[in-house]
């Protein structure tokens, strides 16, 4: 079987990378310089948004990682989250950045920001790579968007299509 790669570009992989380390500098900003940050990515879409996050910032950082799942193998959401693998660490007192590839219908965001609010962190941020705020079906917060997006099905740098197309360095449509 051929593998072929959507030819819709929506957004380019240097797009991506610029826009990428100005998060970072961006998220630098909000805290001070000694004061480590411990990311959460949200598995398995914000693992590659995540990666270059943490590359592009220039101080203490930890990570951990979640994975929840409202998608199914649909290309729309539930509505329905579930939690499949939690944290492997507390985050009791430390400045926490839920890592998101995108935030659609905000269910999903929603939930995980109740749960780890729970937890005790100092502070809670979300960073998202993609927003589609026509999607919202809850009002979530989101401190630092990468990209707000028209309601299209998108593709690449670590969003897939039934487990595809999470290599590609870009972003793309599948109509």
């Amino acid at each position: 079987m051929a593998y072929e790669a959507p030819a819709n570009v929506m957004i380019s992989a240097e797009e991506i990378q610029q826009r990428v380390r100005e998060l970072a500098v961006e998220i630098q900003r909000d805290y001070a310089a000694d004061e480590q940050l411990h990311l959460v990515s949200v598995l398995k879409g914000g693992f590659i948004f995540l990666g270059d996050l943490v590359r592009a910032m220039h101080r203490p950082v930890s990570i951990d990682f979640m994975a929840v799942s409202s998608y199914a193998k649909g290309t729309t959401s539930s509505g329905e989250v579930r939690v499949l693998k939690d944290l492997d660490s507390g985050l009791d007192g430390r400045n926490v950045i839920i890592v998101e590839d995108i935030v659609d219908t905000g269910l999903t965001l929603s939930y995980l920001q109740e749960i780890l609010h729970a937890r005790s962190p100092k502070s809670l941020r979300t960073a998202c790579l993609l927003s589609k705020p026509s999607r919202r079906a809850v009002e979530v917060k989101v401190d630092y968007i990468g990209f707000t997006i028209e309601d299209r099905f998108v593709v690449g740098y670590g969003l897939d299509y039934a487990e595809q197309y999470r290599n590609l360095p870009y972003l793309a449509t599948l109509d």
